[in-house]
């Protein structure tokens, strides 16, 4: 029997995803996600819980190097010849425009694929392709959708380029049909919050990305980790531009760079031009801090409006020098995974960093351990002062653990959160997660956080070889804090300090907004954590009133109650326009860490596409593509040719030894020749996998006319087709409605 017209359209209306959601209310789909969470019930086990699975994981981060082979005559194999950024920076805020310019000095058209990093909190918002005086400005759009547009355009010979996200930071840039002699300009706009840390403010440029190794990552969504690099020492192709514009509400205390020679020219006290002394230095980061000199807690808001939407920004950022007096009381409770997986050094290096923050609380203090494996334990029924007996037993209850069993992490944290907490007003609490990682994470394990910020907060401590960087920094996320990751035990010592210099200087405690209109909405965080001396707090959210709300702040210090009112900082400016995509990727990022516990969810993904979408953003869901109208190449015959990337400083050749170069055909071009547009895989088939992620030069069929010849051409020409048994289409109905069914659920 043949397909029917009536059973193609029932078909594409089965397998359809959905409609994006239009304006996303963040509120309302995280409500929908944890009605979705709660009737799963699912847990999300990271491979790495089995040893001999997670040494096979975790090699995609381990380093490779390859040496492209020789181009054949005619090939221009170094198609980038420069990258130039220029940055702004206006509060918190920074503001980026990437330049990278492409020119094909060979005799043949060409394709050329890049991989380059990016910022891991980097909101991408935009991309234009500038062929001569010509400017295509790219459109966002589902990323398979992405991919054969800019497919469509190379097999017509059009000029197109397709930027996509392979991982938060790193990135690939697919420009096609580059003629011989053509100079194309491809420009990306992000933006970045820039959250103090130990009360320097930090900007950093990746420059490079570091090889990655493949083996053992799924084939379709690592193939771009197959980048040739150039030898260790050789001569960097491009050359590399950065000019920086700072301004700051507060007085510049310092401005440097660790990584490169830079050039400073003070316009102000509070306003510094920064551009770099040379035009190498790409095969390293770049990086500029800078201080300010403030004395005390300083409060600011900045607005933003645009399309019918107003945002908002507020910041507490705690002052550069803390006092004791300023320190409120403290409660510590301390989750420690006792598990299997943290016998030998993960389980004595936590009990070490433990023994260290006993010993630095003070007689006002209080603290608790919850001991957690298969089951978890509380040490006592509620959190017991600081004194040389209470601190001599819990000391004896750590000692004694020796680690065994396997691990419940959520039901840890809310017996943590279940601990009566001492009579007194104003005291901080802090839950610190001492674990490896692997564990059995309930997917509502973010969330729960999120929700109980106001009453605690969340700090997480990664200790392993191969410690879970997934559940670590999504728990940091959560808990609106950095994560700490030790992997040896000679970072253990200096790691652990950090860690408890981070954590031990809370400066405003129970900290409640009140907003003075009822119209503020999707805020992050809704329940803030504490202002700690090492980081600031950071509110954004959107408001319908005509006017900016004002926020009344309100906690408590080590000096007694603290009431502020903030206000915006003047009017709305559009050095505030950054507000949009930054609140949209933080809502992002929140997201993704609840897809890693439960991948492949619907609605998640839905939520995140139409993220994507409405906000003009670059996600895993959603990729920007440039097509320029004129057909320069009729053949349609290119040669994809990588970028090979600078070796990191330091990496030397021979990092992976016998194993170099072996893998998905590294650095080869590849010949592509009557290239077509990928046919849309049917559901259930081999097919199903993302093209998209494919970023070097994938497998093309070959023209119909010879897929016939064989029996196995896919199109409908000339009343042809494949023949599908009857039961099959009998069946149809009952599988619409499971599906449908699923999706109501």
């Amino acid at each position: 029997m043949k397909f029917s017209v009536a059973t193609l359209v029932l078909s594409t209306w089965l397998w359809a995803p959905g409609p994006a959601l239009a304006a996303p209310g963040m509120d309302e789909i995280m409500h929908q996600v944890d009605r979705t969470l709660a009737a799963r019930r699912g847990r999300y086990v990271h491979p790495g819980s089995l040893r001999a699975t997670n040494r096979t994981h975790d090699k995609t981060l381990s380093p490779y190097f390859f040496v492209p082979r020789a181009h054949p005559k005619g090939i221009e194999p170094l198609p980038l010849k420069s990258t130039s950024a220029t940055v702004s920076i206006a509060g918190p805020m920074a503001r980026v425009r990437v330049k990278q310019i492409y020119k094909n000095t060979g005799a043949k058209p060409i394709e050329g694929i890049y991989v380059f990093g990016g910022s891991s909190r980097a909101a991408v918002h935009g991309m234009r392709m500038k062929i001569g005086k010509r400017v295509v400005e790219a459109t966002i759009t589902e990323r398979k959708k992405a991919r054969r547009v800019y497919d469509r355009a190379r097999h017509r010979g059009q000029r197109a380029s397709l930027l996509s996200a392979q991982r938060a930071n790193v990135f690939t840039m697919r420009v096609a049909n580059i003629m011989p002699g053509d100079t194309i300009t491809v420009e990306l706009d992000y933006s970045e919050l820039l959250v103090p840390v130990d009360s320097t403010y930090s900007f950093v440029f990746p420059t490079v990305v570091g090889p990655r190794y493949g083996g053992g990552a799924p084939r379709r969504t690592s193939r771009w980790m197959g980048n040739p690099t150039l030898r260790s020492g050789s001569k960097i192709p491009h050359k590399l531009g950065l000019q920086i514009r700072l301004r700051t509400p507060i007085d510049l205390k310092m401005v440097k760079s660790p990584s490169h020679k830079i050039r400073v020219r003070y316009k102000s006290r509070r306003a510094a031009n920064i551009r770099l002394a040379s035009s190498s230095g790409s095969n390293r980061d770049f990086v500029l801090r800078y201080q300010l000199a403030g004395s005390k807690i300083q409060t600011g808001m900045m607005t933003y409006r645009q399309g019918g939407e107003q945002f908002f920004l507020m910041m507490v950022e705690p002052p550069r020098r803390v006092t004791p007096a300023q320190i409120p009381r403290r409660e510590y409770i301390f989750v420690l995974d006792v598990s299997g997986s943290m016998s030998g050094f993960p389980l004595k290096t936590a009990k070490g960093l433990i023994k260290k923050l006993l010993g630095s609380l003070r007689a006002t203090d209080h603290f608790n351990v919850v001991l957690f494996a298969g089951s978890s334990v509380v040490m006592a029924p509620k959190s017991l002062p600081v004194n040389q007996a209470n601190l001599r037993h819990a000391l004896r209850v750590i000692e004694r653990q020796r680690g065994g069993g396997g691990t419940e992490l959520l039901a840890a944290l809310r017996k943590a959160h279940a601990i009566a907490p001492p009579a007194v007003q104003g005291i901080s609490r802090s839950l610190v997660v001492l674990t490896d990682g692997y564990v059995g994470v309930e997917a509502q394990t973010f969330r729960f956080i999120r929700k109980n910020l106001g009453r605690a907060n969340c700090f997480a401590f990664g200790i392993g070889s191969s410690v879970n960087r997934a559940l670590i920094e999504g728990l940091s996320r959560a808990g609106m804090g950095a994560p700490f990751v030790v992997l040896s035990p000679g970072q253990a010592a200096p790691m652990a300090d950090r860690f408890r210099r981070y954590i031990q200087q809370p400066l405003l405690t129970d900290i409640r907004l009140v907003f003075s209109s009822p119209d503020v909405y999707d805020v992050i965080p809704r329940r803030p954590p504490d202002l700690l001396a090492r980081r600031p707090l950071v509110v954004m959210g959107k408001y319908r009133s005509k006017t900016a709300p004002k926020i009344l702040v309100s906690g408590y210090t080590g000096a007694g109650v603290f009431k502020k009112t903030v206000t915006r900082s003047g009017a709305a400016r559009a050095a505030s326009a950054p507000l949009r995509v930054l609140w949209a990727r933080t809502w992002v990022e929140g997201l993704m860490d609840q897809l890693a516990m439960v991948p492949g969810d619907r609605s998640l993904i839905r939520a995140l596409t139409s993220l994507g979408l409405t906000y003009n953003l670059l996600t895993r869901f959603t990729s920007f593509v440039a097509v320029d109208k004129r057909v320069v190449n009729r053949t349609g015959k290119v040669v994809g040719v990588r970028q090979p990337l600078p070796l990191p400083s330091g990496i030397s050749d021979g990092v992976v030894g016998s194993t170099v170069g072996r893998h998905h055909g590294v650095g080869r071009p590849v010949s592509v020749s009557n290239p077509l547009p990928p046919k849309s895989p049917s559901p259930g088939s081999s097919g199903t996998q993302d093209r998209a992620a494919e970023p070097e030069s994938y497998k093309r069929s070959a023209p119909c006319s010879v897929q016939r010849r064989i029996g196995g051409c896919q199109c409908q020409s000339n009343g042809g087709g494949p023949t599908v048994p009857l039961h099959l289409l009998l069946l149809l109905p009952l599988a619409i409605w499971l599906v449908r069914r699923r999706q109501t659920q």
